[in-house]
């Protein structure tokens, strides 16, 4: 569970049911992070309301500090809780790509090196 989150209400009161909402979705995050990023993880969620043309008012920004990289997220909606859930989707994304890139993947070269090693030990006996 991610622990500091940080929920900030842009021209919107922030009630107990978003609140509780966000913090679940957004602590639940932690998952798809690379162990060695779990505890230094900090979230930031700005939920705003917008008056725009096209009907959709409001907006959720969640910006994640995982070590040595921001990962950042927006979107808006008719609902709030439809915009938290559509950010909350782009931020697995990008959270699968960044525990791909540090994560050091050994592949077949550790079944190679178990392999050599069994050998060795045939013949050394």
């Amino acid at each position: 569970m991610i622990q500091s989150i940080a929920i900030t209400g842009v021209k919107y009161d922030i009630d107990d049911t978003t609140q509780k909402y966000v913090m679940r979705k957004i602590g639940r995050l932690d998952r798809f992070l690379p162990r060695h990023a779990r505890k230094s993880v900090s979230a930031e969620v700005k939920l705003k309301e917008v008056n725009r043309d096209n009907g959709n008012k409001y907006e959720a920004e969640i910006i994640l500090h995982v070590p040595d990289k921001q990962l950042a997220a927006k979107d808006s909606t008719v609902n709030m809780i439809a915009a938290v859930d559509i950010v909350e989707a782009k931020i697995v994304s990008q959270l699968r790509k960044y525990k791909d890139l540090h994560l050091g993947h050994t592949g077949r070269a550790r079944a190679v090196l178990s392999q050599f090693k069994r050998s060795y030990d045939r013949e050394a006996a």
